[in-house]
């Protein structure tokens, strides 16, 4: 079952945001297509600027996929100085994509 995972992440700049970013790609840049993840599953990804730091909504396949990817995104996060990061994490009930 697909899920979503929302970060609502207090503090956090752009800068924070694009090298965590680059270190998923492994030197990319900011991903373009969900092939650019380091795990299979991403649906959708939407990161922004919110009125306290930054804000990422991903939709996954499951929560096994998120899991995994949890695995290679914690640690460039502590690495670089954001705080507990905790998703809230729903069910979806509908996924459109194009």
């Amino acid at each position: 079952m697909a899920i979503i995972a929302v970060f609502d992440m207090p503090g956090v700049t752009q800068a924070q945001y694009e090298e965590s970013a680059n270190r998923v790609t492994k030197g990319g840049g900011p991903a373009k297509k969900s092939s650019d993840w380091p795990v299979p599953g991403l649906i959708a990804h939407i990161a922004g600027p919110s009125p306290t730091g930054w804000f990422v909504t991903d939709v996954w396949d499951s929560e096994e996929s998120f899991a995994k990817f949890g695995e290679i995104i914690v640690p460039i996060l502590r690495d670089l100085g954001v705080g507990d990061a905790q998703p809230k994490v729903f069910p979806a009930f509908n996924v459109v994509t194009s």
